[in-house]
């Protein structure tokens, strides 16, 4: 009996506990939730139109150009892609494996808080029933302690079950929103990664296309060249004959 007491006792404070708590957890899930739409807003980009611009350099064998180009953009496909650039001149496994790598170490920006608003959303409503659940034990402790108070020991009762199940409502409340952000920065995170595999496919593209183009290059001027260089005839040039 005495720890049943003990427990009762740590209930009745444990439940205010929880409101508190989820009222801290709200808090910083908004926070959070700012803090990544910010840091996706400020980092947004036009993927065709850079990969566009990138081609324009890499066309006229500026490779310092492109540097420079995607180290002027905020966003994690300019970032990852500039890495992976440096390593252009070893040919396209090393551009390849280097962008590959620059694109798992910037996960860890783009997905910086979704654990914490993954999580949230998913126990926020279990910590708001736990709170629910403490206050209808200390109600119906207190039911049993004014058994013979008659209706207004019930009227408190039901009033004190009111208030613990607005525990579950706030838990609710907050996950909730936690949830859909979550999904929809996991979503934003898939999509940086999906342009940045992109953008190398683009690069990887021109390092391909590069030694087809020269040969054609090379075959286009030739003709010209023999055209241009063209000599007469060996022998005499032979004027028409004239009757007499």
């Amino acid at each position: 009996m005495l720890l049943v007491q003990k427990l009762l006792a740590i209930a009745q404070v444990a439940g205010n506990v929880v409101l508190y708590l989820l009222l801290v957890l709200s808090v910083l899930s908004i926070a959070v939730i700012i803090e990544r739409w910010w840091f996706f807003y400020r980092r947004r980009v036009d993927v065709e139109q850079l990969g566009r611009d990138l081609l324009a350099r890499l066309d006229a064998a500026d490779t310092a150009g492109a540097q420079r180009l995607l180290l002027s953009h905020r966003s994690v496909e300019a970032a990852a892609l500039e890495a992976a650039l440096r390593w252009y001149d070893a040919g396209e496994g090393a551009f390849q494996e280097t962008l590959a790598g620059a694109a798992r170490q910037r996960r860890k920006l783009t997905e910086s808080g979704l654990l914490f608003l993954g999580t949230l959303g998913n126990n926020a409503p279990f910590i708001g029933l736990f709170g629910t659940v403490l206050g209808i034990v200390t109600a119906f402790h207190e039911l049993g302690a004014g058994a013979g108070a008659g209706a207004s020991a019930m009227g408190n009762v039901m009033a004190a079950i009111g208030e613990a199940l607005v525990a579950t409502a706030i838990g609710i409340l907050v996950a909730l929103p936690a949830v859909i952000a979550y999904n929809a920065f996991q979503k934003k995170s898939a999509q940086v990664e999906e342009n940045i595999a992109t953008l190398g496919n683009f690069v990887v593209a021109h390092m391909k296309a590069g030694p087809r183009r020269a040969a054609l290059a090379t075959a286009d001027g030739n003709p010209r060249a023999s055209v241009s260089t063209a000599t007469a005839p060996d022998g005499p040039a032979r004027l028409p004959e004239v009757e007499a």
